[in-house]
């Protein structure tokens, strides 16, 4: 029998993300100089939701997250972020689980 390999991106597409307008589940709060735990975010993030400004701030596009909890486990000490789940029926729906 011939194993099928699906690439984790081709899986990633075929899930949907229902955007809840004006109410982010995610927020970075304000800040001069991010701290090492959340500058770490721009490169962890396995949904690519945060990005630098040209200040060097970090911000989010929550659009896509696939909340995971990841960017709230590395920030848990911090304080950087506000995580809460999305109201029901926004956010991600998993197609494959």
């Amino acid at each position: 029998m011939q194993e099928i390999h699906i690439k984790v991106e081709e899986k990633l597409y075929q899930n949907r993300y229902m955007v809840d307008e004006g109410r982010p589940h995610i927020s970075v709060k304000p800040h001069t100089q991010p701290t090492e735990a959340l500058a770490s975010l721009v490169k962890i993030c396995p949904a690519g939701c945060y990005s630098r400004t040209e200040t060097g701030q970090v911000e989010i596009a929550p659009d896509g997250c696939l909340e995971c909890g990841t960017c709230r486990i590395v920030c848990a000490a911090t304080g950087d972020i506000e995580w809460n789940y999305p109201r029901g029926g926004y956010g991600i729906l998993f197609k494959f689980g």
